[in-house]
């Protein structure tokens, strides 16, 4: 599973390159700028960072401050890393029906220049406050039993 999420993050990310490799070329080389490169890149990049923010990157790889988290004993650490995880996880739930409902809505609209539906745009949004909600209620619950120090 990991390892066709990267992939995909990494031809998102390819194709975002080629679309703009080919908008730099048709702008700069040809003085003929083409619409539908800026649109695309803009799609490709909207999916390819929500993408990887859920699915590919971890807790650990995101930055942090966490100067009072580091000071703190390992109870202490518990009890933050549980308010984060309802905290990230329960706003990430909260949200999730009201995008979805979004997402849905903007079904009847579509891109400019290339005629996507809007809510094919939006949709990793939705896959983005998933993985958040499940992420963290899977660390709450980890936090929550006996080898909880290893999990934090």
């Amino acid at each position: 599973m990991t390892a066709a999420a990267n992939a995909f993050g990494v031809l998102l990310f390819a194709l975002l390159f080629l679309v703009f490799v080919v908008q730099v070329l048709a702008r700069f080389g040809l003085n003929r700028p083409l619409a539908w490169t800026d649109e695309a890149a803009v799609i490709l990049y909207l999916w390819a960072i929500l993408w990887g923010a859920a699915l590919v990157c971890r807790d650990r790889e995101n930055v942090a401050f966490d100067l009072l988290y580091q000071k703190a004993g390992p109870r202490l650490q518990r009890v933050m890393a549980l308010a984060a995880c309802a905290l990230i996880g329960g706003l990430a739930a909260w949200g999730l029906p009201g995008s979805l409902d979004y997402i849905h809505f903007m079904r009847r609209e579509s891109t400019p220049v290339l005629g996507l539906p809007f809510n094919w745009v939006f949709a990793p949004f939705a896959l983005l406050l998933l993985a958040l909600a499940l992420r963290y209620a899977w660390r709450f619950y980890r936090l929550l039993g006996r080898d909880w120090r290893n999990h934090l």
